[in-house]
């Protein structure tokens, strides 16, 4: 482990970033602003504007067509800005009328604030021409995709104008909304534009095709005409109440409950929050999308609950997302009846700090206890989490990590090993200037009653990234002992190596932007049975991106696994397992093909065949989107899994269709109903949700849910929420 932080440290050191900075200054005013979309203020003349933009799509070495323009006002209790947005004409993209869009197929504008200067985390605020407005918390430098999280949000206000050749954005964000330091004279900035007219995506800094649009290693300056002050932050109320009507067919039982509760949020010294939760309720959050599972494993969802969500990388970006995530913080609030089957665990509350010590520290405390259930045999149980995160050199950072899940009452159905489970563990980060070089270095163990050795997890990954290669080692021991009960462990007992080459081209005058070609071995060996190799997977593949937006991806896969259980993949009740103990190898094709997401109709197209285990399957999935813009959006999304195996094994057609539908009548009224058919579950569900925003952040949500059997077509659950929640600033 030394050595990796000695190479990593290295590694770091011997990075070079960009040789000149932009810089755009931030004027301080008295005078008052009206947000109005009408940049008519006098002190709006004197701001200086951030511009000469830089493309990033089709190209990344020439100016952007239609350039935008920021100026920046800011007094003791917000930062202004105003955008001019120059475009071709008024044919806008524009998908719906709700909060939080997705930037990706539309027109927009995104302003990233690195408000403590490290590389690692920023807040992200953007809007499109109507006015519609998003705010995101970016995490882990904008390395990958998952540190990129929507659900945040907080109380700031803007709005907009159309004219012929461009489009005017006013906003107003309490300096609250952020957190930084007193006395601060500098933020790290970018911003990225999304033009559809002339298929451009252009960025402020210049930034090289091969990182993601939101990297943080390429960023200006903001310079405040005056140091910060220290933030007068107001204390919010959320509280909630929440009618529910409901039956289970299944059981016969009704349900009429009256619910309520709140949370609480206070900054703490200008860059710590503080939030606490009583008695939470989830009920309004999406529900999740299914999926088809034909592995032995479990698959991981995203969080959506609001309070999980502030600054969640300081407790969940620990390990290997994929294989050896120490804390998932979806197990809380989860557990499982005495039965075996998953139902959710009453929250009776909790405490959470999160946030910046100093500049170069984080801390992040969690602490929530849930209830006890004594029918299922369920014990009340307190989930705590201390996180700290120390940056080293210019944008890495070495992190500290200890969990405690532990029953805090004696029962007599508890078993001795199931009283607590800890984990201590320390992860180091790396990330080079340019983010050429990047890596994470990890080593876990846990604690649990009567276990002394083989229970730890251990991980490596170093990445090289340039124009030309993308290159990684990547690496993971998790012994057979590791336990992590609020963690998300897919399997334990494995050696896992898989290593990814890819070779990058970008032609000239071809239809055709950008394409590669890969290959990704993976193999994975068994400690415990003297490192017998128990999975094998090499996918090779080819992916191109075009110029009108569309991509296309072929890959093969040579598959080996050994069962060392009966497996049946189908899922067919009564059916006759594939015997374990045995080899298998198999070897199937793929084709992935996305449309232009510009225009009005939309679709992916996914679609493999070949071998699978000891006989073949052909799968197929289709995601078509309809956007009658700006007050409806559409989408129908199919998966079909045929599964041939030959006798005595079960075959299967296995379906899993979900049309979603979404209405932003206005800024402040949606409706979005998702129905979910799934033949694997034998489940078909309904999820309609009509919200009414009726202040900033405050919300009154109906929701139905409706779930029936499909062997029978009989119902199994349905209920009604009407919950109304309300955000105070006192």
């Amino acid at each position: 482990m030394k050595k990796l932080l000695f190479l990593a440290f290295f590694i770091t050191s011997f990075s070079f970033a960009q040789v000149t900075k932009k810089e755009v200054f931030v004027k301080y005013i008295n005078e008052e602003i009206t947000i109005d979309g009408v940049l008519n203020e006098s002190a709006w003349s004197l701001a200086k504007p951030a511009t000469n933009f830089f493309q990033y799509f089709p190209t990344d070495t020439a100016q952007a067509k239609r350039q935008a323009e920021i100026r920046f006002l800011f007094d003791d209790k917000n930062l202004y800005v105003g955008i001019k947005v120059h475009a071709k004409g008024k044919d806008y993209v524009i998908p719906s009328l709700r909060r939080d869009f997705r930037a990706g197929g539309s027109d927009n504008i995104t302003l990233m604030f690195d408000t403590f200067n490290d590389g690692t985390n920023a807040f992200i605020f953007g809007s499109n021409p109507y006015g519609v407005r998003r705010e995101i918390l970016l995490s882990g430098g904008g390395n990958e995709l998952r540190g990129f999280n929507g659900a945040w949000d907080t109380k700031w206000f803007g709005d907009s104008k159309i004219h012929d050749d461009h489009y005017i954005l006013e906003w107003k964000i309490p300096l609250y909304a952020f957190k930084y330091r007193e006395g601060e004279t500098r933020w790290r900035f970018n911003s990225y534009h999304f033009d559809t007219q002339d298929n451009e995506r252009n960025t402020w800094v210049n930034i090289p095709q091969n990182q993601f649009i939101f990297n943080l290693a390429y960023m200006g300056d903001m310079v405040f005409e005056r140091p910060l002050g220290k933030s007068k932050s107001p204390v919010s109320l959320i509280p909630y109440v929440n009618t529910i009507l409901g039956k289970d067919y299944e059981t016969g039982s009704t349900l009429s409950d009256f619910k309520f509760g709140g949370d609480a949020k206070l900054t703490i010294a200008n860059s710590l929050n503080l939030d606490l939760t009583v008695n939470p309720d989830f009920s309004q959050v999406e529900v999740d999308q299914q999926v088809t599972n034909l592995t032995r494993f479990e698959v991981g969802l995203p969080e959506r609950r609001q309070f999980f969500i502030e600054n969640s990388d300081l407790f969940g970006d620990f390990g290997n997302s994929r294989d050896a995530n120490p804390f998932f913080s979806r197990r809380i609030g989860i557990a499982e009846d005495i039965n075996g089957n998953t139902i959710e665990n009453r929250i009776i509350g909790g405490v959470r700090l999160s946030g910046k010590v100093n500049n170069n520290l984080r801390l992040g405390i969690l602490s929530m206890q849930t209830d006890e259930d004594i029918a299922n045999e369920i014990p009340t149980v307190n989930n705590s989490v201390i996180s700290l995160q120390q940056k080293m050199f210019s944008r890495s950072n070495l992190s500290l990590l200890f969990i405690n899940k532990q029953a805090t009452k004696d029962y007599d159905f508890l078993a001795s090993e199931d009283k607590y489970n800890r984990v201590l563990g320390i992860d180091y980060t790396l990330a080079s200037k340019d983010n050429t070089w990047s890596g994470k270095y990890f080593y876990h163990k846990s604690f649990s009653p009567g276990v002394t050795s083989n229970d730890f997890s251990a991980g490596f990954r170093t990445r090289f990234n340039n124009r030309r290669f993308n290159i990684s080692l990547n690496g993971i021991f998790i012994a057979d002992k590791f336990r992590s009960d609020l963690g998300f462990i897919q399997r334990t007992d494995i050696f896992k190596i898989d290593p990814e080459f890819e070779l990058k081209f970008w032609p000239k005058g071809s239809k055709i932007q950008r394409h590669s070609f890969y290959v990704i071995p993976i193999y994975i060996w068994r400690p415990q049975l003297n490192y017998e190799n128990s999975d094998q997977i090499i996918i090779s593949g080819w992916n191109a991106n075009f110029k009108d937006n569309s991509e296309l991806t072929l890959e093969m896969f040579n598959e080996f696994t050994r069962l060392y259980e009966d497996f049946d993949p189908t899922g067919t009740d009564g059916a006759i397992p594939l015997p374990g103990n045995q080899n298998y190898h198999y070897t199937s094709f793929s084709a992935i093909f996305r449309s232009d997401q510009r225009k009005k109709i939309s679709y992916r197209l996914e679609s493999s065949v070949g071998a699978f285990f000891n006989g073949n399957k052909y799968s197929f999935f289709t995601s078509v989107n309809l956007r009658l813009q700006p007050y409806f959006t559409g989408s129908f999304e199919l998966t079909y899994d045929k599964i041939d195996l030959p006798g005595p094994y079960p075959d299967a057609s296995i379906w899993l269709v979900g049309p979603r539908l979404d209405f932003t009548f206005s800024k402040n009224i949606f409706w979005a109903t998702f129905l979910q058919y799934s033949t694997q579950r034998e489940n078909f569900s309904i999820n309609t949700r009509l919200q009414w925003r009726v202040a900033p952040l405050s919300d009154l949500f109906l929701v139905y849910n409706d779930n029936y059997a499909t062997d029978v077509f009989s119902p199994r659950f349905r209920s009604i929420n009407l919950k109304f929640t309300y955000w105070f600033n006192i």
